[in-house]
């Protein structure tokens, strides 16, 4: 690296594209950071700590929740809240919204999934946490309400992850390019490590859960059985990559390009991922670098919310390896 950029920098060179709110947008990705931070630290040492395993309760989602699960869930509400920035926010681990006790000049809102891919902690495993901004719709501050989080994708100001494995990466986007900035320990600072993350238009992975298999539609095993077929003009067969964190397939298909499938089962319907926490982060940060992200039919950034933990089904990733995806999903294929 010929030059050390820290993500504090960077967020300020981000302010030239809202001329309308100075340093508003700089401070919110401050506060995500420093949030970030404090879960990373946490994450490395979990085994150290009593600090792994169940805690003994379910989430709204009725599944059980980790005992890191709760505490990245409340550092990010302490560490975010105290600063009054946002008016409102909404966590992948509570019911409603979360009104923060400093929320009187606050005129965004958060929304965050703290620990995507908790189950994997005990077997340290990658896991990360995912976040979008919004700005408040009508509401004055210190006034917000549910409406304030249910804001179309496409309404994002920012989002973005930190992906906790070998290394801490945090990836942001404002609507103006995606970034990467790996954490360096030694000082305490997230620095400048993939710079205008362009996903490649077409990739050779696919990830998803093939054991639910029986559980797919007739297109979605037909999709798979596609994919699997050799034919070197279109570069298949694909090679299988699934971790079971989210955050941790989308980063490396983002980088090297590929395609995320979580496709509706007989027991999902509606799809198990969820639009505000997941879904939605997630394809703007991927639309951004060049990708697709749909349900199958529709653009996900396009999609109503009517609910805080709506779900949906999702194809993520390289664009032209989501287009195929859909075709077969429609039954166009």
């Amino acid at each position: 690296m010929s030059k050390l950029i820290t993500i504090e920098r960077h967020f300020l060179e981000q302010q030239k594209y809202f001329p309308d709110a100075p340093g508003e947008v700089t401070d919110l990705l401050n506060d995500v950071a420093f949030a970030a931070k404090l879960v990373r630290r946490e994450v490395v040492r979990a085994g150290l700590v009593d600090i792994l395993g169940f805690a003994g309760s379910t989430n709204v989602q009725g599944e059980e929740v980790k005992k890191l699960d709760l505490f990245a869930n409340e550092k990010i509400i302490s560490a975010i809240g105290q600063h009054g920035r946002f008016a409102v926010m909404g966590s992948e681990e509570n019911d409603g919204i979360i009104i923060p006790p400093q929320n009187e000049t606050g005129s965004y809102a958060l929304l965050f999934d703290p620990l995507d891919g908790s189950s994997n902690i005990d077997v340290n495993v990658s896991v990360g946490t995912i976040f979008s901004i919004y700005r408040l719709k009508a509401s004055e501050p210190g006034n917000a309400s549910l409406d304030d989080c249910l804001q179309h994708g496409s309404e994002q100001v920012a989002a973005g992850y930190v992906i906790y494995g070998s290394s801490v990466v945090m990836v942001y986007t404002t609507g103006h390019g995606v970034h990467g900035f790996t954490f360096d320990p030694t000082i305490g600072e997230f620095l400048l490590s993939h710079e205008n993350i362009v996903t490649p238009k077409r990739g050779k992975y696919y990830s998803i859960n093939e054991g639910s298999y029986q559980q797919f539609n007739e297109e979605t095993k037909k999709y798979l059985d596609y994919i699997k077929e050799e034919d070197p003009a279109t570069g298949r067969p694909y090679s299988t990559r699934y971790i079971g964190s989210l955050v941790a397939d989308f980063h490396r298909n983002l980088l090297t390009g590929g395609v995320f499938v979580y496709p509706p089962t007989k027991t999902h319907k509606q799809g198990k991922l969820r639009l505000m926490y997941e879904a939605n982060p997630l394809a703007f940060i991927c639309e951004q670098a060049g990708g697709r992200a749909t349900d199958g039919r529709n653009r996900i950034l396009d999609i109503q919310p009517l609910s805080l933990h709506q779900r949906t089904p999702l194809y993520i990733g390289s664009e032209d390896d989501v287009i195929v995806a859909e075709e077969f999903e429609q039954g166009v294929r």
